[in-house]
């Protein structure tokens, strides 16, 4: 009988551990599903005419790289030594969102499952770190998820696809990896990295900014892409990053929108406070 009692108490323990995150990821959910708390200030809407003009403007500096400069790129690797393209090789893969996405998903639903017995104090800093934790998942997420699904609508062909180097080679709808080059998944996670992480930690940035140089480096290295689809893949990065960002300040996650338009970040938990925290759940 007691080890059935412990079995149905440990089962009880761990349905009442998957109810309890369930419930804060739907209060997540419906946090960042509310409607904009901006008071005063109004993002600016832009004019058609401005759209069209960005957008010509982006189609015709594409169109020159790809004409001049992503050729020459490829054919200048032949002469690359081969221990350089190596390093490359297997710098290349830090490139994945699955190395981030995976690690912030485990430690948001963590987050999520914390018993409820704990105090006040400690139940904000949780509360704060989740946010910033879900904002970084979002950030690397969106724009991943989106190239996913771009690129394979564009179906621009990577490098010596169809047997001889062509830029201007395409095939939209293809859906097959040899069709999905531009934009660099790779670069767009490495770029959306760099902005999620440099917002929170600006110390950090210097050396997030290598890594992202260095991952975009290595697409074309190894022949996986062109440049100007590596160059799509880190503004796609950015822009996405910036505007998950904009959607966490506008519902006041994190951060906030000033008066000036500027958005600011609010103050976190210092190492502290997040110390004592684990001191009090380590606790017995």
């Amino acid at each position: 009988m007691s080890i059935t009692n412990g079995f149905n108490r440990a089962e009880s323990a761990t349905m009442s551990t998957l109810r309890r995150c369930a419930a804060n990821l739907v209060t997540a959910g419906t946090l960042l599903a509310r409607p904009t708390r901006v008071n005063g200030w109004r993002f600016p809407r832009l004019e058609l005419r401005t759209m069209v003009i960005v957008a010509g403007i982006t189609v015709a500096v594409f169109a020159l790289l790809m004409t001049t400069i992503d050729a020459a790129v490829v054919r200048g690797v032949d002469h690359v030594p081969g221990w350089i393209v190596s390093v490359f090789d297997d710098i290349t893969d830090f490139g994945k969102s699955g190395w981030f996405l995976w690690p912030l998903g485990i430690l948001f639903l963590a987050l999520a499952a914390f018993p409820p017995v704990l105090t006040t104090f400690s139940q904000r800093v949780l509360a704060t770190i989740m946010v910033r934790v879900g904002f970084l998942f979002a950030a690397i997420a969106v724009p991943s998820l989106l190239v996913t699904i771009v690129k394979r609508i564009i179906g621009r062909a990577r490098p010596y696809v169809g047997g001889s180097l062509d830029p201007l080679l395409f095939s939209p709808f293809a859906w097959v990896p040899a069709y999905a080059g531009m934009p660099s998944g790779h670069a767009t996670t490495a770029f959306a990295v760099l902005v999620a992480f440099g917002t929170l930690w600006p110390r950090a940035r210097t050396i997030l900014v290598v890594y992202a140089v260095l991952i975009a480096i290595s697409r074309p290295m190894l022949i996986a892409h062109y440049p100007s689809d590596v160059l799509a893949g880190a503004l796609f990065g950015i822009v996405g990053a910036m505007i998950v960002r904009r959607y966490f300040a506008e519902r006041r996650l994190g951060f906030a929108i000033g008066a000036d338009g500027k958005i600011h970040q609010y103050p976190g938990p210092s190492l502290k406070r997040i110390k004592a925290v684990a001191r009090g759940l380590l606790s017995p």
